[in-house]
């Protein structure tokens, strides 16, 4: 059983850092009401939905600058990834890997770098999604056995 305190940012065509910074803020202010957070930012999606390379590294730019903020509210666990994949030059959804940052007191940093290529190279490998909330709570220490 988990409490779920949940931020969809939806940003339309609002610039970006207005539906960002509420979420995160809210976050801060209420991290001790509930044990599982989620934070869903639309706008890397969004922008490689519209076929722009460089406005989807924008997007992902403005995340990555709300990382320290995160970090300092201490989680047990921080997962970084995304829903599925969606290359600005397809337009669209693809089946292309999505990357996977897992964060813990018991994580094993073995990845040089955050990125597609990175993470094929960490601990996790190359896994199916429906395994991770599984390693969450894992890494949480919120099972008692992982497996059969």
């Amino acid at each position: 059983y988990c409490d779920l305190l949940a931020a969809t940012i939806l940003l339309a065509s609002a610039p970006m850092m207005l539906g960002l910074l509420p979420a995160v803020a809210l976050l801060s202010t209420r991290f001790g009401e509930a044990s599982f957070h989620f934070l869903h930012f639309k706008a890397p999606d969004a922008r490689g939905e519209d076929g722009s390379f460089e406005a989807k590294v924008a997007a992902i730019e403005a995340v990555d600058a709300l990382f320290p903020r995160l970090v300092a509210l201490d989680p047990e666990v921080l997962i970084v990834t995304g829903d599925h994949s969606t290359p600005a030059k397809l337009r669209g959804h693809s089946w292309h890997s999505v990357p996977v940052l897992l964060a813990s007191a018991w994580a094993r940093p073995t990845a040089p770098e955050f990125s597609e290529r990175g993470c094929r190279g960490g601990d996790l490998g190359t896994i199916e999604a429906r395994h991770l909330m599984s390693l969450a709570l894992a890494h949480a220490g919120r099972l008692s056995k992982l497996g059969a």
